[in-house]
């Protein structure tokens, strides 16, 4: 696994850097190659300290955040957190590959028929005109409409761009690339 550390408003002991790669390197059990990637981010906003942790493997991406007074109980709330989602993604990975293994009926019935598990599936669908816009237009529009996003086209860049509010109360922007 590739460990990538990020410093952000804080410059982490070397000490932190250690621990922080020996318990991600446990990880490893999880992948077969060396192609994961480990970005771990260590971030001081005002008096609190965040720490987020994203792996990508095969193209997918896997992230967990901690905020708290301390990087190290950080860490330790973040690899559960981790480790459930890889997981559970090996889990729905393996069960799509082993679906069409056997084809054949049942023989035996059991007493109690187990309910499939419902995949999520897309019950609506809309289309709309993408407005062009500045930011801070599309954050006022966001603001007015109640949502939690909201996209438009943005007209410095030209581009596609996704406006969110994040769980702190501030807004985040998604910057589309093709």
């Amino acid at each position: 696994m590739n460990i990538e550390i990020i410093e952000r408003n804080y410059e982490a002991s070397e000490h932190l850097k250690r621990i922080v790669e020996q318990k991600l390197e446990k990880l490893d059990k999880y992948f077969d190659d060396t192609e994961t990637k480990c970005k771990v981010y260590f971030k001081k906003e005002n008096i609190s300290l965040k720490t987020e942790v994203m792996l990508e493997y095969q193209g997918k991406m896997i992230r967990a955040q901690e905020i708290s007074d301390n990087f190290y109980e950080n860490i330790d709330k973040i690899l559960p957190k981790i480790e459930g989602q890889i997981r559970k993604y090996r889990t729905k990975f393996d069960k799509a590959q082993k679906n069409g293994a056997f084809k054949e009926h049942r023989i035996y019935e059991t007493e109690e028929a187990e309910e499939p598990e419902r995949a999520k599936r897309i019950v609506k669908e809309k289309h709309f005109k993408l407005k062009p816009m500045l930011v801070e237009e599309a954050a006022e529009e966001m603001d007015m409409l109640g949502h939690s996003f909201y996209i438009f086209f943005d007209l410095k860049t030209q581009g596609v761009k996704v406006l969110y509010k994040r769980s702190d109360g501030n807004l985040g922007l998604i910057d589309a690339e093709v």
